[in-house]
């Protein structure tokens, strides 16, 4: 039920955030009628379908979840600045390559964090998405190294799950 009230407070969030009607003046009260039957239609279709649960609606581990952004934002920033590195070199000597990287998350959440991690880090996508981990394009091999993806796989895994520790 904590998870329905979750999606509840997040959809009407979103709403209030997409829509900009803060008033009940004018028409607007017809529209957060729209906005009102919307959220509760939705969170109904959820429940009937069976997927309000941690995953669809992963609010309890959020600190984690904030501490991974703040990590990853880091290290799309070093990327950015990696990938400026090399293209700006007066002669563009890169070495693409396609690396098997192995994904041991516990869940499905953890999966799609890490492979969205990958691909949002410049000079990296996930070309290809395995049970047991992901086909990687690097634009150069020195994006290849395998402790930085097991740290990122480490770290998307608890932000995700907030059960494991990092160090």
């Amino acid at each position: 039920m904590a998870y329905g009230a979750g999606l509840t407070v997040i959809l009407t969030l979103l709403w209030l955030t997409l829509s900009g009607q803060y008033t009940l003046s004018g028409e607007y009260p017809l529209v957060i009628g729209f906005g009102v039957l919307s959220v509760i239609g939705t969170v109904a279709l959820a429940f009937r379908m069976r997927i309000v649960d941690r995953e669809t609606v992963p609010i309890l581990p959020s600190l984690p979840l904030m501490i991974y952004w703040l990590w990853l934002g880091r290290e799309i920033l070093n990327a950015n600045l990696a990938v400026l590195k090399l293209v700006m070199r007066p002669e563009i000597d890169v070495e693409p390559r396609l690396v098997r990287v192995p994904a041991e998350q516990r869940s499905g959440l953890g999966h799609a964090v890490f492979a969205n991690s990958i691909t949002l880090t410049p000079g990296t996508v996930t070309v290809d998405v395995e049970e047991d981990g992901f086909l990687v394009h690097a634009l150069d091999t020195s994006f290849t190294d395998p402790l930085g993806f097991a740290e990122m796989g480490a770290r998307s895994d608890v932000a995700s799950d907030g059960k494991r520790k990092v160090s």
